[in-house]
C-alpha cells in the first residue's frame, strides 16, 4: 500500500466515492472550476482564512467540486475570524458572478453556511452592534425558545436584517478581492480544468508564499506535499524500471 492509497481513503472518508464518470458539460465543468478557484483564491488572501491543502473539480458524492483546508485549532473566535471565513465561503458564489456575471445553485452549502454563521454572530455571540452583547441562546435547554421567540416582532426585523448586512457585505468583499486577483483567479481555473485536482504547491506558484500562514497548519501541508512528491517519483521510477 502506497501513500496515495491512504489519501484516497481518506478523500473517499471526506468527501464520498469519486463519480468521474458522471456526465458534466465543459460549460459546468468551467463554472464549477471557477467556484472552486474562487474558494481558494480568497482562502489565500484572507489573513483568518484556513489554509488549502487540496482543491478537486472531480465529482465526489453529492459535490460537484471540493476543497480541502486545514483550519487552526481555536478555543475562542473572534468577529474579524468569522467574517473571514464567510468572505472566503462566498467567494465561490463571486467567482462566477465575476467571470460570468450569472450565479447557480452550486452555492446552496455555502449559503447555509455563512447563513448560519450570521445569525450565530447577531443572535448567539453578541457580535452585532445593533443587537449588542444579548443572547438567546438558551444553554440549559429549559426555555420554550423552541416555540416561542424571545424577542419582539420589531427586533425580529432587524435580526433579519442584521444577518443579510453582514452576508451581502463579506459577499461584495469577496468579489473585490476576486477582482483585484483576477488575472491570478483565472490562472488557476485553467490550471484546475487541465489537472482537475491541485495542492498548495500549485497556488504558491501562481500566487506566492502565503502572507498569512499557521505554523503548524504549514508544517503539515508541507509534509503531505513532500510524501506525495515523493510517492510520485517513486512511481515514476517504477514504471522506467518496468
Amino acid at each position: 500500500m502506497h501513500h496515495q492509497d491512504f489519501l484516497d481513503a481518506v478523500d473517499r472518508i471526506v468527501g464520498g466515492l469519486e463519480k468521474k464518470n458522471k456526465l458534466i458539460s465543459p460549460r459546468e465543468k468551467k463554472t464549477i472550476a471557477f467556484h472552486e478557484a474562487g474558494h481558494a483564491t480568497a482562502s489565500w488572501m484572507l489573513e483568518h482564512a484556513a489554509p488549502l491543502v487540496k482543491v478537486t473539480i472531480v465529482p465526489r458524492g453529492q459535490s460537484l467540486g471540493a476543497a480541502w483546508y486545514l483550519p487552526e485549532e481555536r478555543q475562542i473566535v473572534q468577529s474579524e475570524q468569522m467574517l473571514d471565513e464567510m468572505c472566503a465561503t462566498l467567494a465561490g458564489r463571486a467567482a462566477e458572478k465575476l467571470m460570468f456575471d450569472k450565479i447557480s445553485t452550486g452555492a446552496l452549502n455555502d449559503l447555509e453556511k455563512v447563513t448560519r454563521q450570521a445569525r450565530a454572530m447577531v443572535t448567539i455571540y453578541g457580535l452585532n452592534d445593533k443587537i449588542g452583547n444579548l443572547t438567546y441562546y438558551d444553554s440549559s435547554g429549559q426555555s420554550d425558545y423552541n416555540f416561542t421567540k424571545p424577542y419582539s416582532e420589531d427586533t425580529a426585523q432587524i435580526i433579519d436584517k442584521e444577518i443579510s448586512n453582514i452576508i451581502e457585505e463579506q459577499y461584495q468583499r469577496a468579489i473585490q478581492i476576486l477582482s483585484e486577483n483576477k488575472d491570478k483567479l483565472i490562472t488557476l481555473a485553467e490550471k484546475l480544468l487541465e489537472k482537475e485536482v491541485i495542492f498548495k504547491t500549485d497556488l504558491e506558484i501562481i500566487f506566492g508564499k502565503r502572507a498569512f500562514e499557521n505554523e503548524y497548519a504549514q508544517l503539515v501541508v508541507e509534509d503531505v506535499d513532500k510524501e506525495i512528491t515523493e510517492e510520485t517519483n517513486i512511481e515514476n521510477s517504477e514504471e522506467t524500471l518496468g
